[in-house]
């Protein structure tokens, strides 16, 4: 029996743009529009709440991108790798995120200060490999996979990112069920595309084109059976479909002024392989 997602998201109540840390939110100062944010969040949230459980953040007065909850950690089973920011901007949300999970039972792993790490922006597990997808070069320190590692029992594959508006791995690489990926190649560097064409075979391997991928058409959240993301050209909607997904579009083209949209404003509690099996 496939069991329900379960994601955790926080509610758009103080989203806004007023300070730069990537390249999306340049000139957006002031620019967002927060009622028409929380229309695109709750068609995001109404979505996923059809086919997945919502577990939802708190919300706090002056942490305007607590919003992006895929950087709130790593979570398998009962056990979570807490974020460490490398923004000063975004490092008052790490208590917040700590009590939560800690209000719902998880282990904290224990994590070097000194080591930034930015969560599911970075690390993204591919269920069929079983293995971690860990992306650095902007937020996340090329130190953190052996970590990841260590802490969660199954290999950690470094990729290393090279254009700033990719700024975490989410934003331009999407693992997907049957082992497909998606992802944007002009975001790596040529060692890692080298790793990504050694362990996903041509065949299961959707590269997208920049248009697509400045759309954040990779930045998506498989659940249920359908690919829910902000916007993709018609010809990527037929190759999924191809593929055996189901796209579904839904506007957040307020949260892309600061550099997320539909994956990074969820985080996925990932069950163990045994609890996948079930």
């Amino acid at each position: 029996m496939t069991t329900r997602d379960r994601i955790v998201m926080c509610a758009p109540d103080h989203y806004c743009v007023d300070y730069v840390i990537n390249p999306w939110m340049e000139h957006q100062i002031g620019q967002a529009d927060l009622a028409r944010a929380r229309k695109e969040w709750d068609a995001l949230r109404s979505l996923l709440a059809q086919r997945a459980e919502l577990l939802f953040v708190r919300p706090e007065p002056g942490l305007p991108d607590m919003v992006f909850t895929a950087n709130a950690g790593l979570a398998f089973d009962r056990t979570v790798v807490l974020a460490r920011f490398m923004t000063e901007e975004r490092r008052p949300e790490e208590p917040f995120f700590q009590a939560f999970f800690e209000a719902q039972g998880f282990s904290v792993a224990p994590w070097p200060d000194e080591i930034p790490f930015e969560g599911a922006g970075d690390a993204l597990p591919d269920a069929k490999r079983e293995l971690i997808w860990c992306g650095h070069g902007w937020r996340t320190s090329p130190e953190a996979p052996p970590l990841l590692e260590a802490i969660f029992d199954r290999p950690a594959v470094s990729l290393r990112l090279v254009d700033p508006r990719f700024y975490h791995l989410d934003t331009c690489f999407c693992p997907l069920s049957d082992g497909w990926l998606m992802y944007y190649p002009g975001a790596f560097d040529a060692e890692s595309l080298e790793t990504i064409a050694r362990l996903a075979p041509p065949e299961r391997r959707l590269e997208i084109q920049l248009a697509d991928a400045l759309h954040f058409a990779c930045n998506a959240v498989e659940s249920g059976g359908r690919l829910i993301l902000n916007e993709a050209s018609a010809g990527l909607q037929h190759r999924l479909r191809e593929a055996g997904f189901e796209p579904m579009l839904t506007p957040l083209g307020e949260f892309i002024k600061a550099g997320g949209a539909a994956k990074c404003l969820t985080l996925k509690l990932n069950a163990t392989r045994m609890e996948e099996a079930r």
